[in-house]
């Protein structure tokens, strides 16, 4: 086995593979929009890592707590009399990073943001914690 494994490649070129795997490659068109999202997506992950950077002692772990809060289950909730998507956050697992959350959760809620193609104002709420901004009740 061990010598059936020493002769075995460890790199392929891509001509020598069979067709059946080879994987087709994104249009460059496709490849554009594709990194320019990613650009997007990037620059206002940044944004919200320097909010949240100004709360916590350690500026390392404001970028690992926005991904955090990426991943944290949420409540969408429309009031369509009040015109408000309320996006509550489930509590993060400390009050140090509940606090920076809660720090950029009312830099969020200060911009009176809409969802886009909606005329709803998104409000942010962490529950567990005393509200950053009264909303409506549906």
């Amino acid at each position: 086995m061990k010598k059936q494994r020493a002769a075995t490649p460890h790199h392929l070129d891509w001509d020598e593979l069979p067709s059946d795997d080879k994987f087709k490659r994104l249009a460059p068109s496709r490849k554009r929009l594709m990194d320019t999202v990613k650009l997007v997506s990037y620059r206002a992950e940044t944004a919200m890592v320097n909010i949240v950077r100004e709360e916590l002692t350690r500026e390392d772990d404001a970028r690992s707590l926005v991904r955090d809060l990426f991943r944290t289950e949420a409540n969408l909730l429309v009031s369509r009399d009040a015109s408000e998507l309320c996006v509550e956050v489930h509590s993060m697992s400390n009050a140090r990073s509940n606090r920076a959350i809660a720090h950029l959760f009312t830099a969020l809620n200060a911009l009176e943001l809409s969802y886009p193609g909606t005329n709803l104002k998104l409000i942010y709420n962490l529950l567990g914690t005393p509200h950053i901004q009264e909303h409506s009740s549906n």
